[in-house]
């Protein structure tokens, strides 16, 4: 494998500004980053409403806390769902589909308020719904930046995006403040509504250009175990989802309590709380702009210890901080902190997995991140409610600091490292069979020779086959040893259906292939490793055996160009790898 691409870093300023706004060349980029932008402030805008509208309503710490745990939660339950559907249908169609329904509830909400109509549990229902929605957007628009720019810009890409919703949080908070001050809670929820419309309008012009499949989609059920499944075989991913959770966990103290800090803690009222959470968005853009070039010096994993520790101090300052500067200050750079940790864990999955499980494994991303935020954000609360705030914020603190030796066991790996461009190297199956998608199960058998020195090293290198395998679908994967011919090594796996088979194929990338690589180059056969692909049946089907007989030679009959059928069933489909 060759050595990970590390950029060349840029000596003067020209050069970082193409680098970093690179992705506003291509048009559908900039039409929906800036239409995003816009509703971003709505929805910050919409969170100030909500969250100040609780602390009227019900002022307790949790159930103030709970405003962010109801929109992080349907995130953490849907997201995985929401990923499967962004990798089987139209990712755009599931955009306008989302951002419409976020829009209505808005509305909703805002009709509520403004009849007087609204409860404590109204709000969190509401809310919860317009989670809901980000939980369907969010991975087919996450996913989808790699159809709107080419893979060169794609971090400049993940990074720009991030910085709209912190440009939006910056000056969203402080104006949301205004707007709820002089206005209310209501004005908050209208103007949030209006601001998911231009946005529907982009997607709506946007003629996505839809990738040429050879198979027909996934099932839904069928995806969503599928992107299971491959975030559970990898181990860079896995690291990844740790990291993200935890961090999510140990944040959502200031997210949930930040209202109750501006009330309690500053003494202020919902201005105050706009200017907190805007102070928290300006070092939000600041980590935004600092991200491209902090990567071209720095890895993945010294950027997360870094915000961890500042991010870490930030709350601890909040915590026995009584003055709106001060706490400000340290918002900043808990908010530079938030953004740099995020948009590495967001870039690392999408330059870690390709193409057809991004969604997927952004979802997961996405379950266990948000999941850490709704469960801290509940606890914090609890421990805000039962304790004191202070407390609370002391312990998120602290225990956030500490974190940043989890890197020690859990190195987030070097994103853009690998090479996961579909690889053929598996020859396409001609079967002499009439097969169905749903025929199977479809068994596999490669035979290698191994020579006795090799046998250790050989069986080590195919433990990472193995892990390939079952990731890309196999299933009942063994390594066997001829006890005839020590030196002959049968790999077998299975696969449920013909269709499964077929996909397996599919997801093989150049990376994968530079790992079986090792093995293959432990084989001492005078021909490459023998593949064959073996269709099961069950002892004694003697008519399933002749219905398929009769109709191969009907279709022999019929069609000229079809092979003659002379192979055993068992040796059907021999193939060299």
């Amino acid at each position: 494998m060759s050595p990970p691409e590390r950029s060349t870093p840029t000596a003067g300023p020209t050069s970082w500004r193409a680098t970093t706004l690179a992705p506003f060349q291509n048009r559908i980029f900039l039409a929906i980053w800036t239409a995003s932008l816009l509703s971003n402030f709505g929805g910050l805008i919409q969170a100030v409403g909500a969250s100040w509208l609780m602390t009227s309503l019900a002022p307790s710490p949790d159930m103030v806390a709970l405003v962010q745990a109801s929109t992080a939660l349907p995130i953490m339950l849907l997201s995985l769902a929401g990923g499967a559907i962004a990798d089987v249908w139209d990712r755009r169609l599931i955009m306008v589909i989302a951002q419409s329904l976020m829009l209505i509830v808005s509305a909703v909400l805002a009709c509520v308020t403004f009849l007087s109509l609204v409860t404590p549990w109204t709000l969190l229902t509401l809310t919860f719904l317009i989670g809901c929605g980000t939980a369907l957007y969010g991975p087919a628009w996450q996913s989808s930046v790699g159809e709107q720019v080419p893979r060169a810009h794609l971090s400049a890409a993940i990074a720009l995006n991030i910085l709209a919703f912190n440009i939006a949080r910056t000056l969203g908070p402080a104006i949301g403040g205004v707007i709820v001050a002089s206005a209310g809670p209501p004005a908050a929820f209208v103007v949030n509504a209006l601001s998911y419309t231009g946005l529907i309008a982009v997607l709506l012009s946007w003629r996505r250009t839809l990738p040429a499949e050879r198979l027909p989609p996934e099932r839904i059920g069928m995806a969503m175990r599928t992107g299971l499944r491959y975030v559970r075989l990898s181990p860079e991913v896995r690291t990844v989802l740790v990291r993200g959770c935890l961090f999510g966990f140990l944040g959502s103290a200031v997210w949930a309590l930040m209202p109750v800090i501006a009330r309690d803690l500053i003494g202020g009222g919902a201005l105050t709380y706009g200017f907190l959470f805007g102070a928290f968005g300006a070092g939000a853009v600041l980590g935004g702009l600092l991200s491209v070039p902090l990567r071209h010096h720095v890895s993945g994993e010294v950027l997360v210890r870094g915000a961890s520790l500042t991010f870490g101090a930030g709350t601890l300052v909040a915590a026995v901080s009584h003055h709106l500067p001060l706490t400000m200050l340290f918002f900043v750079l808990s908010g530079a902190a938030w953004v740099l940790a995020l948009s590495t864990f967001n870039i690392t999955i999408q330059t870690s997995v390709p193409r057809w499980v991004v969604g997927r494994a952004l979802a997961a991303y996405q379950t266990v991140t948000f999941g850490g935020m709704a469960v801290g954000s509940s606890l914090w609360g609890v421990v805000a409610d039962r304790a004191s705030l202070t407390v609370s914020l002391l312990a998120a603190g602290a225990v956030m600091v500490a974190s940043m030796l989890v890197g020690l066991a859990l190195r987030l790996p070097q994103s853009g490292s690998t090479n996961l461009n579909p690889h053929r190297a598996w020859p396409d199956p001609q079967p002499r069979l009439p097969l169905d998608p749903h025929s199977g199960p479809v068994v596999v058998t490669v035979e290698y020779r191994v020579a006795e020195p090799d046998r250790a090293a050989f069986i080590r290198a195919m433990q990472d086959v193995r892990r390939i395998r079952r990731r890309d679908g196999a299933r009942r994967w063994k390594l066997l040893q001829d006890i005839a011919d020590p030196q002959v090594f049968v790999e077998r796996f299975q696969s449920i259906t013909w269709m499964e088979h077929l996909r397996q194929h599919d997801r093989y990338t150049v990376a994968d292939r530079e790992v079986e690589h090792r093995a293959l180059a432990l084989h001492r056969g005078r021909e490459p490793p023998r593949l064959r692909q073996l269709l099961e049946r069950s002892a004694g089907s003697v008519q399933e055996i002749q219905a398929a007989d009769t109709d191969r030679v009907t279709a022999a009959v019929t069609d000229p160009n079809l092979p003659p059928a002379s192979l055993p069933l068992a040796e059907d489909g021999g193939e060299s790898l």
